[in-house]
């Protein structure tokens, strides 16, 4: 279990409180993620694609998966946002390790982080962001440096790798999926 999931989002569905947030989701969508979060368990020893088969056949969703990875499905909002939705345990700490270095690291290394704009227990919502970034050496570069900047700010980001890694329009290196990200004991 995560430290942030632990110490700074905690449990239950208290945290679906605002209004804002929650306009992002009818609550026919966060009662079918509630559903789901409820079934999880029993296909934990599915393969992952088999347990992405599963989940959107409970969750029922209309949007479409855009990608998913073993702990977390994404789908297209078709808004300009994603909606992540956890698909094993490790994938309610992922969401909150986002959440919570979303909303406490820095704000230099906040602009990398691609924004969270809603959450609740088993679910967030980020801007969407597919403008890959380019594979050559001024981007190797300027992700060498935003490595040492993570950890010189006692943040290890595991997990980085080009298909976690956008461009925004202003041509900054986004990081869209940072649930892996661990701070330094």
């Amino acid at each position: 279990m995560s430290l942030f999931y632990n110490n700074k989002i905690g449990r239950g569905h208290s945290n679906e409180a605002s209004s804002f947030q929650q306009s992002f989701l009818l609550e026919d969508e966060r009662r079918s993620i509630r559903l789901w979060l409820d079934e999880m368990d029993h296909y934990r020893h599915q393969s992952t694609d088999m347990i992405v088969s599963n989940a959107k056949k409970i969750l029922g969703l209309e949007y479409k998966v855009i990608g998913y990875g073993v702990f977390r499905v994404v789908f297209d909002l078709n808004n300009g946002y994603v909606l992540k939705v956890a698909i094993r345990r490790q994938g309610l700490d992922c969401n909150a390790t986002e959440v919570h270095l979303y909303r406490n690291c820095s704000q230099d290394l906040r602009k990398h982080l691609c924004p969270v704009k809603a959450f609740g227990h088993g679910w967030m919502i980020m801007e969407k962001m597919s403008q890959q970034v380019p594979d050559d050496l001024d981007h190797r570069k300027k992700i060498s440096a935003l490595i040492k900047e993570f950890r010189e700010n006692g943040i290890r980001p595991g997990d980085l790798n080009p298909e976690n890694l956008a461009l925004s329009n202003d041509g900054d290196i986004i990081i869209i999926d940072y649930g892996h990200f661990n701070r330094n004991v």
